[in-house]
């Protein structure tokens, strides 16, 4: 007679401790997003100041490579670009040097500091490029240069103990200048970005525009730009490498309208207007090379160094070493022959 309150009491006491089953939550269509107010600052925009200071501390590589025939003002626009004497001729020139007979490469290594970013600028000048009667072939030591660079840092790649930071002396951007004559590409012109824009970054430049009038200028452009589209001759920013439609906007501007830019080069000063200006000095006036309704350069010296620099460092890495490492390891197998110097690094690593 007792078990029946008993029982009620049990089966109340249970369905305290079971929970009521809930409906579940329905899945949103979308990732929503948090509401930062909600939880207070988490820190995430941090990242970019922790990237700054890594790489102020460690500083970094550019390699730039200057090519065309002599007396077109390579070294002084080198100099100009980066407002120091970095150039061959600036380091120790003679100049009763003589005209190479073959293309010889000389690289020159300097670091430049401003505001407390360390950069290993390297200067690679090739003297005897286009001088001689016969040019035949005279991109080849250039294209060799390049393609040993690669070899280098592929070799390095490789190691089992490799270094935590590979020395990069990857050619990152090749000016190449053009000569102002008012009329067309010379067929070495031609041959030489057809070779070399497959290995390397190729930024065409006319050079010592201000032998020019502003309309011949104007129209030596335009053909210049003609002669490159219809010998399929792809120069930086290639237009395939265009990442979003950011890029493509901005490339587009600079590949329609700015190249090849034409540019005049100095490293003296003059006072114009109660400024201190770099130009050049001639009969009828200065010509101001920071001045844009003279010429192009400091178009040039913004892509080069304040827009592009990251971007001709990443092109170099992710499209030009990554194609030339993709051949030479389908080539032999897998890995770079093996010297008697690699088979003695090989033995110490292990």
């Amino acid at each position: 007679p007792h078990a029946g309150p008993v029982e009620s009491k049990n089966e109340a006491a249970m369905s305290e401790l079971v929970p009521e089953p809930r409906q579940k939550p329905i899945v949103p269509m979308k990732p929503m997003g948090i509401n930062a107010n909600l939880l207070g600052y988490i820190g995430i925009d941090t990242i970019i100041e922790q990237m700054r200071k890594k790489t102020m501390k460690t500083g970094f590589d550019f390699n730039i490579m200057v090519v065309g025939q002599s007396g077109l003002g390579k070294s002084t626009l080198v100099n100009t670009l980066f407002k120091s004497q970095v150039s061959r001729k600036s380091s120790g020139w003679n100049r009763e040097e003589k005209i190479p007979k073959t293309v010889e490469i000389k690289a020159i290594g300097h670091v430049i500091e401003e505001g407390g970013v360390k950069m290993k600028l390297t200067v690679i000048d090739t003297p005897g490029f286009g001088d001689q009667i016969n040019n035949e072939n005279c991109w080849e030591p250039i294209e060799k240069y390049i393609n040993e660079q690669y070899e280098k840092f592929l070799k390095e790649e490789v190691n089992i103990a490799r270094k935590k930071r590979i020395p990069d002396t990857r050619v990152h951007c090749c000016l190449y200048f053009i000569s102002p004559t008012g009329h067309s590409l010379r067929p070495l012109d031609l041959e030489f970005m057809k070779h070399l824009s497959k290995v390397v970054n190729i930024i065409p430049v006319i050079a010592k525009a201000d032998t020019m009038t502003l309309e011949e200028k104007t129209e030596f452009k335009q053909r210049v730009r003609k002669e490159l589209e219809v010998n399929g001759i792809e120069f930086y920013p290639q237009k395939e490498f265009d990442e979003d439609l950011e890029d493509k906007t901005e490339n587009d501007k600079i590949r329609q309208e700015s190249m090849p830019f034409a540019v005049v080069g100095s490293d003296k000063e003059y006072q114009v207007n109660g400024k201190r200006v770099l130009g050049r000095k001639t009969p009828w006036g200065i010509i101001e090379v920071e001045n844009l309704t003279h010429c192009e350069f400091a178009l040039l010296r913004d892509f080069v160094i304040r827009t592009h620099l990251q971007d001709l460092k990443e092109v170099t890495h992710n499209i030009h070493y990554e194609t030339y490492r993709a051949k030479r390891l389908n080539d032999n197998g897998g890995l770079p022959p093996m010297t008697v110097e690699t088979e003695e690094n090989h033995e110490s690593n292990l």
